[in-house]
């Protein structure tokens, strides 16, 4: 019933209004689910289940009762936190459609001049495309753009802009949804429905399925691509308390 519940929500509210709403929701939810099964590691709480999530197939235990995180967004805390200097270095950070698990908490880092985008978020400071930034060359130490690319119909053009904008040395992490046995990234612009575009694509709104050429692709662009599998890192003990996806991969971009 929960499963139907939230796949009812996702598919019916806007965004905006859900992301306003979760600010009341996410707090008796986590006192609902409190136990001992599984960990967010972002705020460190604990429950005996996580929330089923998805706008087409849904998966279950996923996402957190109170940082409403899911797998790729514990993943990239862990390697933040363990593998980079984004918690201790002074950086100025290019945050694209800010995730709520994460903006509070990066917003309030002292480290960091923490500067967010998007065309439709709430929470963006700057209303921009991706395709066309209001920023300087070779300003930003880092960029992070997590399950962005999907939904822009000139990918290249946004690769490009990205690019721009980092300084030499400087750090963007480029998340996608992934299917890695797919060698070659599909899209079909003939596809319309909304239902038809879900089913092929995952999602109503994204254009494409990225293959393991999307990494070829940001190295013509002129990045340096590292494809981390950070689960490999981690015990599997830690994999399944942090509800992670096994074998997903960060791409890691250097200029």
């Amino acid at each position: 019933m929960i499963k139907n519940i939230f796949k009812t929500i996702l598919n019916t509210i806007p965004r905006p209004v859900l992301i306003r709403a979760s600010y009341v929701i996410r707090p008796v939810l986590a006192l609902a689910l409190k136990g001992n099964r599984f960990t967010d590691p972002i705020d460190g709480k604990s429950f005996k289940t996580f929330l089923p999530y998805g706008y087409g197939t849904q998966r279950n235990n996923v996402l957190s009762p109170s940082t409403l995180s899911l797998e790729r967004h514990r993943l990239l805390w862990l390697y933040l936190k363990n593998e980079t200097p984004f918690f201790s270095k002074d950086l100025k950070v290019l945050h694209f459609a800010p995730e709520q698990a994460f903006y509070n908490r990066f917003k309030k880092q002292k480290n960091l001049e923490y500067i967010t985008t998007d065309l439709n978020s709430p929470l963006a400071d700057v209303k921009a495309d991706i395709c066309n930034l209001p920023f300087e060359e070779n300003e930003f130490d880092m960029i992070l753009c997590n399950h962005v690319l999907e939904h822009i119909p000139n990918d290249t053009r946004a690769m490009q802009e990205l690019y721009r904008i980092l300084k030499p040395g400087g750090i963007a992490i480029l998340q996608i949804p992934q299917d890695l046995s797919r060698e070659k990234t599909f899209e079909d612009h003939s596809i319309t429905d909304k239902k038809e575009r879900a089913k092929i694509f995952g999602q109503y709104d994204h254009v494409r399925v990225y293959g393991r050429d999307f990494f070829d692709k940001l190295r013509i662009i002129g990045f340096k691509v590292d494809e981390v599998d950070y689960t490999k890192a981690l015990s599997n003990e830690e994999i399944e308390r942090y509800c992670l996806t096994k074998g997903e991969i960060i791409p890691v971009c250097y200029k």
